[in-house]
């Protein structure tokens, strides 16, 4: 189903309760994106002053001055998020997109939020890791009653203590958590804070999971384990947009996990400190250096580096599984197994049979076979070399030298310098030619135009 009949038919029952025109005309402008590309940072236009951030394929929401009161506008809405070129997923999100757009405000900032509900159900806001009345925190039953379809709500407190955090509901959580509704919070400090440094580069994002069958649209809502869609702000490799820095960059990634399950987040060529949490700043004696963090189920991750290394350097989860597109878990291990002279006798009763599996999975980053239409596969990333075989929760770092302090723009693949890149071994003791410096240019993030899965290449049986 493309946006306009999913959110027709998932909108329908609320029309009639929608909010008046005239109780509309007083709420701030909501605003809307439907765009999957990564939004320039929003500067702020008034109040205090901060640094803003970039979150990756999204963006943050604006918000209007009223009285000394900041007020934003968020709804909550079916919506259809593009994962990757040729792969949609129905989901419950805000303002058009899941996740909702991101929330940027100042320690000591007075807010005041508006919530509308424009799903088939009720629904409330939580707002994770804040200090605030317990009448606002957005628990449906305990703390205020549920925001019924075609309502709106008005949140009010103060933002507290600067740090990262994020937004989720607190009503039919599994299936509107699992549906995609989350988002991104972010308190900026009002001043100077000796525990959080100033930065060149602050991205943020958050890790999401679904369970969607191939050919499907709309997730398995009742899965606790065996997701197959891994996500950074539900993007999956190659879609997701690379993390840009230029060379000497202060760089901070803000991370946060609304999925099943822990992810130890990897980077590639820097180490990095841990300088924050959704408890607040570590402490500088409690940080060490790193190259793998841990982000468990619920928490906020912010991680510091200097991007000293130029190139390009992979950053992904590194759970395997969660490099992947689409698997299926209950594929038998064929390694080792000799199908001499069997596919062809395969053939002769199913056509399209062919052998996988049996010297390793690489075979499926090369091979070339129709899906059902909406099915992201299993390896599909490519790289300047050839074929990454990532898919899921993996994209790079792009480090830069001679970048402006405002340009995120994807540079391409890194030009290795001369003799930089591995090459091979010569076994008659001569040196192999070395890897070109500037390898083949393949756009970078492309993804194949339709989801499919390559062919083994020559001398294996699968003619």
């Amino acid at each position: 189903m493309q946006r306009r009949s999913f959110f027709t038919a998932a909108a329908g029952a609320v029309a009639a309760t929608a909010v008046s025109r005239v109780a509309m005309a007083a709420l701030p402008e909501a605003v809307s994106q439907s765009s999957a590309e990564t939004a320039a940072p929003l500067v702020p236009p008034n109040g205090r002053p901060y640094h803003p951030v970039v979150t990756l394929n999204g963006w943050t929401l604006p918000w209007r001055m009223n009285g000394g009161v900041k007020e934003f506008h968020l709804v909550a809405e079916p919506v259809v998020r593009e994962v990757a070129p040729g792969f949609s997923i129905n989901m419950w999100g805000y303002n058009g997109q899941s996740p909702g757009p991101t929330i940027e405000v100042v320690e000591g900032d007075r807010l005041r939020i508006f919530v509308t509900n424009r799903l088939p159900e009720h629904t409330t806001v939580h707002w994770h890791g804040q200090r605030l009345p317990s009448g606002m925190d957005g628990v449906g039953g305990l703390t205020q009653p549920h925001i019924a379809p075609g309502k709106t709500f008005v949140y009010e407190f103060t933002a507290r203590r600067p740090g990262t955090f994020m937004y989720h509901p607190h009503a039919d959580e599994m299936v509107q958590m699992a549906m995609g509704m989350m988002g991104l919070w972010i308190t900026h400090p009002k001043g100077a804070n000796p525990l959080i440094a100033d930065v060149q580069r602050d991205y943020a994002w958050l890790l999401g999971s679904f369970a969607v069958e191939p050919g499907a649209m709309t997730p398995r809502v009742g899965e606790m384990t065996d997701f197959n869609i891994w996500t950074f702000n539900s993007r999956a490799f190659p879609a997701i947009a690379p993390l840009v820095a230029r060379q000497g960059d202060r760089v901070r990634m803000r991370v946060g996990n609304l999925t099943m399950t822990n992810h130890p987040v990897h980077l590639h060529g820097h180490e990095f400190e841990v300088t924050g949490t959704d408890g607040g700043p570590v402490p500088q004696s409690a940080r060490w250096p790193e190259v793998t963090t841990d982000v468990a189920v619920g928490q906020m991750r912010q991680m510091e580096f200097v991007a000293d290394e130029a190139g390009d350097w992979a950053l992904h989860c590194h759970k395997s599984h969660h490099t992947m597109g689409a698997m299926g878990h209950a594929v038998p291990t064929m390694i080792g197994l000799d199908h001499s002279g069997l596919v062809r006798k395969i053939q002769k009763i199913v056509p399209d049979y062919m052998v996988m599996g049996e010297r390793g999975m690489a075979d499926m980053g090369s091979m070339q076979m129709p899906l059902p239409d909406n099915t992201f596969p299993m390896m599909s990333g490519k790289g300047p070399f050839g074929d990454l075989e990532m898919g899921g929760m993996f994209t790079t770092l792009k480090v830069r030298k001679g970048l402006g302090a405002n340009d995120y723009g994807d540079p391409g693949w890194f030009r290795h310098p001369a003799r930089t890149v591995a090459y091979e071994y010569a076994a008659d003791g001569q040196s192999a030619p070395a890897a070109p410096s500037v390898p083949r240019q393949t756009p970078p993030g492309q993804a194949p135009g339709a989801p499919s899965v390559r062919k083994p290449g020559a001398g294996h049986e699968h003619q």
